[in-house]
């Protein structure tokens, strides 16, 4: 596991890559996040030029605000938790019809130290990437205290955004050919 520093830093380097991946594409993100406060828009708007790329971030903590601002089910919310898959991709989705962007990123967790249950202990995050309509979602452990959930679940969101629009027709092959190969993120070994 990377040590907090560590990650601050990691971060830093995803969104300038993120950044380069997008820079004249016409093409835009969109966030929703809970657990995360917003730290991945943060993130990204630390990126100098990135109003061409991102159109704006959702922070949606409650469950309210999850089925206001994101259209999140209340049968999601009730049968499954707002810290589930289902959740987690209506909130990409949500993401995408209340903006004017192509590519989304949400994410919903259980960052601690108190909230965490037997079936959803703390650590518990999803994430979910939607890509031009195509969702897909992802489960995460992470340990640590909560900043260090927090911190591992901007990291995974970002990564998860790079690898899947470095795949994207839409961006072209030339330009995900000349991005840069992503470091592993949770290994320590960097």
């Amino acid at each position: 596991m990377l040590l907090y520093s560590d990650q601050v830093l990691l971060i830093e380097a995803l969104a300038s890559q993120l950044g380069l991946l997008l820079a004249d594409k016409n093409k835009k993100i969109a966030t929703a996040e809970s657990c995360t406060g917003g730290w991945v828009a943060e993130a990204i708007t630390q990126v100098a030029g990135s109003s061409e790329w991102f159109d704006r971030g959702f922070v949606t903590y409650s469950n309210d605000s999850k089925k206001q601002m994101l259209g999140v089910k209340l049968r999601t919310l009730n049968q499954q938790g707002a810290v589930s898959q289902k959740a987690v991709e209506e909130m990409a989705v949500g993401a995408l019809k209340k903006s004017k962007a192509q590519f989304s990123v949400a994410i919903s967790g259980i960052a601690g130290p108190t909230g965490g249950t037997d079936e959803k202990p703390v650590g518990t995050v999803w994430l979910a990437w939607n890509i031009e309509g195509v969702v897909d979602s992802s489960l995460a452990m992470l340990p640590g205290e909560r900043r260090d959930v927090r911190a591992a679940a901007v990291t995974l969101a970002l990564q998860g955004l790079l690898v899947r629009l470095r795949k994207c027709p839409a961006l072209g092959k030339a330009e995900q050919e000349k991005t840069k190969e992503l470091p592993d993120l949770l290994d320590g070994s960097q």
